[in-house]
């Protein structure tokens, strides 16, 4: 017993000694909290993406006269659902909240936090702070002007192709997107990679294009993201609450790739905005011809050797009972908009489907089976 004991003490002493030897802390922080959570705000600190002059959104005169199908219904309840809001026609026609969610809670976008950023760089080209889709990176970031990085360019980003060693792994506390996300350092972790596959040639989901985006922006600005967000986005398209983005730390940079706070009556306006090509209330807000780019499949290959119909830039491509595009977070936080219904659907939550077919998971496919039964 004793030899036994002094073992494991050893063990967890040499740990120890080897998470500080490699500055890797940030494993104590995801060993406390062991995953991610919808209400992760509380944890980490917040950037203010102010909201000024909102505009509620119309009630339909059959607001909440229809019930949801009941398969949808017991898997928006199975899955912990805090959220669900359907808008026809610029009008909201069904809304439901549970537990902790309501009309003006915060709640974690996670990864639909890349579509946000990708509309923020259709911005950045609309003024001309990024001159070219096909720019090099290394023309607003000195650490990507030599060798392999120097291939990287703004569309590689925007289509997850840069080509960089990145794990993209949740469960696993020494993953490249724990210590992202538990991290207090993004620079540092994004200036450790290194191109592994050619720039452009392979579609390969990674958080750390979505950041690297996000460097960009902040160069090509001269603003941080949530500042640039709030003038150029947030309150153009007359959100009624302040959202939040969360930070690496108090000075530091936004976690680009997840993390941006709000609440599905907001979160839908998103969804208007490009389901009206990038305008809102007659002001070009983003681009057409960036719009339109954006929710059509990139023209990749996949780790299959397929070429990609499910991913455009930063947007979920799915054709079901009419051709979506969607904003995806992993818990399963959705904006979805199907342009020929003029319907956008926003469901946030604690939970979704872990399996995927044809790289959707099956409550996306639940959802609009139940949505479009109705609508």
């Amino acid at each position: 017993m004793k030899k036994a004991f002094l073992w494991i003490t050893s063990i967890i002493l040499f740990l120890i000694a080897l998470i500080h030897i490699t500055d890797s802390t940030y494993v104590y922080t995801a060993l406390r909290y062991t995953t991610a959570g919808i209400n992760d705000r509380d944890i980490f600190e917040q950037r203010i993406i102010k909201a000024t002059d909102g505009i509620e959104w119309n009630i339909g005169k059959d607001y909440n006269t229809k019930d949801l199908p009941d398969l949808l219904t017991v898997e928006l309840e199975e899955l912990e659902t805090i959220a669900f809001l359907v808008i026809q026609d610029d009008s909201i026609r069904y809304e439901k909240y549970w537990n902790e969610g309501s009309i003006n809670s915060l709640t974690s976008s996670f990864s639909m936090a890349k579509s946000i950023v990708s509309i923020l760089t259709g911005i950045a080209l609309k003024e001309g702070k990024i001159k070219d889709i096909d720019d090099p990176v290394g023309n607003y970031l000195p650490e990507f002007t030599k060798g392999d990085k120097s291939e990287i360019t703004v569309k590689h980003l925007l289509t997850m192709s840069s080509g960089l060693d990145w794990w993209e792994v949740y469960y696993s506390p020494v993953s490249h997107t724990t210590e992202s996300y538990y991290g207090t350092d993004l620079k540092k972790l994004i200036n450790r990679l290194e191109v592994v596959v050619k720039p452009g040639s392979l579609h390969r989901y990674k958080s750390c294009d979505t950041q690297v985006l996000a460097f960009v922006l902040e160069s090509a600005t001269g603003k941080s993201l949530s500042e640039y967000a709030a003038n150029k986005l947030w309150q153009p398209i007359n959100a009624i609450n302040d959202a939040e983005w969360s930070v690496d730390n108090p000075e530091g940079i936004e976690k680009a790739y997840c993390c941006f706070n709000s609440n599905a009556r907001d979160f839908a306006r998103i969804g208007k905005l490009y389901l009206n090509n990038g305008i809102w209330n007659g002001q070009q807000i983003v681009p057409e011809d960036y719009v339109n780019t954006s929710i059509i499949p990139a023209s990749l290959k996949d780790k299959t050797g397929s070429l990609i119909d499910y991913y455009g830039y930063s947007w979920w491509l799915i054709d079901h009972k009419g051709k979506w595009f969607y904003a995806r977070g992993i818990l399963g936080q959705y904006i979805m908009v199907l342009p020929e219904k003029k319907l956008i659907v926003v469901r946030l939550g604690h939970s979704r489907r872990l399996n995927k077919i044809n790289n959707h998971p099956p409550d996306v496919y639940t959802i609009i089976d139940g949505v479009r039964e109705i609508y």
